[in-house]
């Protein structure tokens, strides 16, 4: 890969001799060795919920409270919380109390947002001695969870195994676990998960089994759920019910009696991905206690559980970090959880130590179980309750036997109540088209202050494009070829960061009279886009050489050399996860265009930090990479000078097709190409390709407005050298 290329002059000599004369498409100089690819990480197989997502505990504490800030932005930007909505009124409606021996258990709903239904019960002690403990319960994957009971078969089975202890409250652990905690002086909450028991509005076969995409769902006006619109808008299943939990904190703490210094959540399987999710975002909760779900292995495989953005460099163990210092508990069983004890476990134990907090954290161990919440884990979590929560039970606490309800008992919805319409297409655009209004109303006003802006807007691209200058790899020059072109050195090579594995063909047109500035010159083609169909250098980037400019030229993820047919990428990569949910995919790793962002802040670091220190280094991105220009400055934090941008009309929220490769998740929502634009001010920008600026970068420029340009469209000079002449103002 190291050897000396052969000299573009032989290349082209060869392909006149076999009849293949150049002419429609550049011909730059090749790196590598012909049919050789990139020793690059990301032409590897995509990682996907069933990889290993370790956690490394942190060096120090102010190590920690950075990176916490980071990942628990990074679960609010992807549940579609950030900013956070509106909270509407609940408008709860409780109905149907029954009375059983030291508790009662009345049934349900209020709207987490206008005109979606969040059904359960809720279960209290009798006669409450002033402020009592609140838990919320959130049920993992088990059909009709709430109002469904065990079969004989089942329920024999788990009495011998020692799963359960009563052949009636056996029947149903989830009543079980409510009936004991309430008779413990506690008021719980639990809730269904969309699709599941009462809250059939989005039905569980959209919720939990999507599998295909749906043509009608798939508008630029009106879309549904796991459509590319969005997406775009990180609009997800797994936000919805993330939001749900968090009006469930709220629903709680309305209720008279309620501490709201004692809130606790639990959960299984699902559950269990849900306690740990809104633990770490909502600090209103003061315990928790995840249940056979935190595993540095398999990281949930519904549909519900993945989102796009959600665990890109991180994962269930480093969530449930987010929870410390204070008290958390968590079980093991015969499933992916089984290695806890000794990958996980460990490092969330180090970093309660280093927080202080050595005995707030627990494992109960149950690889001898299946995948459930049995009695045994349920009297660990009792036990764990009492302690920190001082209810002066004795230990361990036992589980005792109960009456249970009927399902009619417990259904929220009668002849006085009746069920909103299920599995309705009409709700569901609505729901999702008022979603995107609330979220544009508050972005709107974030925009109008410059503080807010910064993080509401600045923070939701670093989530979305997960990369800024400082965090990309650095690199390290490896040239391979280099050609003196008289008054400029034509130098070709690979940009290297073995570390991250990383690998870059690049070429430099160096002037041997510098005058110190650098200009990363960007093309849909990659580093080809600087040079003429003959191999010459293309007359706009000559006049920036010959006038003392150095010009980079390079191949970014799926350009150039990372082609192994020399065709363009045509659709973003994908796991192997048949299903055409693209959290499967975006989910665990970046866009195709966030990598190519990431590509360019790399490239943009090394100049920064090269020993011969530029004076300035400004940006051009022409024919299609645009777009990626104007990411890659708007998280280049000041590097870049100027900057020209052909943009031609792109908008991320105008691409219908997932699989795109400039279709990235979130990109639509914070202001588009508008907010990456804005988030550069006040530096000189020029765009081009557009009939006008969008609006809100022209607004946060404000004042600075004369240094944003737009460029010129009547056709007497084209883009290339208007992009040219513009960076090349001293």
């Amino acid at each position: 890969m190291n050897s000396r290329p052969t000299p573009r002059s032989v290349v082209l000599l060869a392909l006149c001799v076999a009849g293949l004369t150049p002419g429609l498409q550049a011909a730059g100089p090749r790196v590598m060795k012909q049919g050789a690819l990139p020793a690059d990480s990301r032409l590897l197989p995509l990682k996907d919920l069933d990889g290993y997502f370790p956690f490394q505990p942190p060096s120090s504490v102010e190590v920690w409270n950075q990176r916490a800030e980071q990942v628990r932005r990074r679960i609010r930007v992807s549940q579609g919380i950030w900013p956070e909505p509106t909270r509407t009124p609940l408008n709860p409606v409780i109905h149907g109390r029954v009375e059983r021996d030291g508790y009662s258990v009345e049934k349900v709903y209020f709207q987490s947002r206008p005109g979606l239904f969040v059904t359960g019960n809720l279960y209290r002690p009798k006669n409450p001695q002033g402020k009592v403990p609140g838990v919320l319960f959130a049920h993992g994957h088990w059909t009709d969870a709430r109002l469904s009971e065990a079969t004989d078969a089942e329920l024999r089975r788990e009495l011998a195994e020692g799963e359960e202890r009563f052949e009636e409250g056996g029947r149903s652990r989830f009543q079980s676990l409510c009936v004991q905690l309430a008779r413990m002086g506690c008021v719980v909450w639990q809730w269904d998960m969309l699709g599941n028991s009462d809250s059939q509005q989005i039905s569980m076969g959209l919720a939990h089994g999507f599998a295909r995409q749906r043509p009608e769902m798939n508008t630029l006006e009106d879309w549904g759920l796991f459509s590319p619109q969005a997406e775009a808008r990180l609009q997800s299943v797994m936000g919805l019910q993330t939001w749900n939990a968090v009006r469930s904190v709220d629903f709680l703490l309305s209720v008279p009696e309620v501490d709201p210094a004692r809130i606790a959540v639990t959960g299984a399987s699902g559950g269990g991905t849900q306690s740990m999710l809104l633990a770490a975002i909502d600090p209103r909760v003061a315990l928790s206690f995840p249940a056979v779900m935190v595993s540095t292995a398999m990281q949930g495989g519904c549909t519900c559980e993945n989102s796009s953005l959600l665990r890109v460099g991180t994962g269930n163990v480093e969530f449930a970090a987010l929870f410390a210092p204070k008290p958390q508990g968590m079980t093991s069983a015969n499933d992916w959880t089984r290695e806890m004890a000794t990958k996980g476990f460990p490092e969330l134990q180090r970093l309660y130590e280093l927080l202080g907090a050595k005995d707030k954290v627990l494992l109960k161990r149950g690889e001898h179980f299946p995948h459930n919440y049995n009695a045994v884990s349920r009297s660990a979590f009792y036990t764990w309750l009492n302690r920190h929560f001082a209810l002066g039970q004795k230990e361990p606490v036992i589980e005792q036997d109960y009456r249970r309800l009927s399902r009619e008992e417990l259904t929220v919805w009668d002849a006085q109540h009746p069920a909103p319409v299920a599995a309705d297409p009409t709700f569901e655009k609505r729901l999702l088209r008022d979603w995107h209004l609330d979220d544009q109303k508050q972005l709107a006003n974030a925009a109008s202050d410059p503080a807010r802006f910064r993080e509401v807007f600045g923070g939701g691209w670093d989530t979305v494009l997960n990369a800024s200058i400082d965090q990309a790899p650095p690199l390290r020059w490896n040239l391979t070829l280099k050609e003196d072109r008289g008054t400029w050195l034509e130098m070709s090579g690979l940009l290297r960061n073995e570390s991250a594995q990383r690998e870059l063909p690049a070429v430099f047109c160096h002037p041997k009279q510098w005058n110190g500035r650098t200009t990363l010159w960007l093309s849909g083609d990659g580093k080809a886009g600087i040079f003429a169909a003959d191999g010459s250098l293309r007359p706009e980037v000559k006049q920036l050489v010959e006038g003392g400019t150095s010009v980079i030229g390079v191949d970014l993820l799926h350009q150039g050399e990372f082609l192994a047919d020399g065709k363009p990428l045509e659709a973003t990569p994908k796991v192997r996860n048949p299903r055409e949910a693209w959290a499967y995919t975006f989910g665990y790793n970046p866009s195709v265009f966030a990598w190519r962002v990431e590509d360019v802040l790399s490239v943009l670091r090394f100049v920064r930090d090269h020993e011969q220190k530029s004076s300035r280094i400004d940006l051009v991105g022409v024919e299609g990479a645009g777009p990626v220009a104007a990411a890659a400055r708007a998280q280049a934090r000041g590097v870049v000078g100027r900057a020209a941008l052909d943009l031609g009309g792109f908008r991320f929220a105008r691409l219908l097709d997932l699989r795109h490769p400039d279709f990235t998740p979130g990109a639509a929502k914070y202001g588009d190409v508008g907010g990456l634009l804005a988030l550069a001010a006040p530096a000189a920008t020029l765009v081009l390709g557009e009939e006008a600026l969008p609006e809100l970068a022209a607004r946060i420029y404000g004042k600075d407005s004369k240094r944003l340009f737009l460029g010129r469209r009547d056709g007497s000079e084209g883009t290339h050298q208007q992009a040219s002449r513009f960076v090349a103002v001293p």
